[in-house]
């Protein structure tokens, strides 16, 4: 069997996992069995990377270095936790995946996109979502409202419109492939709207591997 993949992506405080915890319960009360997952840090090598990556102790670090921390949860995530998932034929439900590499190590701290899509690939071994929901909000009214930034949350305008804008590129690259939601429109209406995609997400997969 194969289950479905759908990552949620967006800047910090767009309410990313507000609707995954909606989608996840509708999931169970449907009867579907899901997976609900994170990057980084849901496996215990990606507890001491997110601490690593995100605690403003750590200060200043190389970004090919932080880019390379975040490949290596990627690849073990999927390792440990999606694959399997996938295989038992769950949906898998993650909030955080490669787009936040792209745009947060790529975009944010001015790398080299096609280098940084290249490393991501790799780690995850080209595997992408079903279904990727970009909440997006304008910078000022997301991470700007943070009140104890993380070190990426605290990492300047610049960076996060930077961030923002690649994931919009991204989106637009491949529009079957992603659902672009406003982030601040009532909640229920958006995982409304995220149940309707996935519904449809399921019923492709479904038609896949049927004999």
């Amino acid at each position: 069997m194969t289950g479905a993949f759908v990552a949620f992506e967006g800047g910090d405080g767009v309410g990313k996992s507000t609707q995954v915890r909606l989608l996840a319960q509708w999931a169970r009360e449907n009867g579907i069995a899901a997976t609900v997952t994170f990057e980084p840090g849901d496996t215990a090598a990606g507890q001491a990377i997110r601490r690593i990556v995100l605690d403003p102790a750590t200060g200043d670090l190389a970004p090919r270095a932080e880019a390379l921390l975040y490949a290596a949860d990627k690849a073990h995530h999927l390792h440990a936790v999606v694959r399997p998932a996938l295989r038992r034929g769950e949906l898998v439900i993650c909030d955080r995946y490669v787009d936040s590499m792209l745009a947060y190590q790529g975009a944010g701290r001015v790398l080299d996109l096609d280098e940084v899509t290249s490393v991501a690939r790799w780690a995850t071994d080209g595997l992408l979502p079903d279904l990727t929901v970009l909440l997006d909000l304008d910078t000022e009214r997301a991470v700007g409202t943070i009140a104890e930034p993380d070190r990426l949350e605290g990492a300047g305008a610049d960076f996060h419109q930077r961030a923002r804008l690649l994931f919009l590129e991204l989106a637009a690259a491949e529009p079957d492939r992603y659902l672009v939601l406003p982030a601040r429109e009532p909640r229920r209406e958006l995982a409304a709207r995220v149940r309707e995609r996935v519904e449809q997400v399921l019923s492709e997969v479904a038609g896949r591997i049927e004999p």
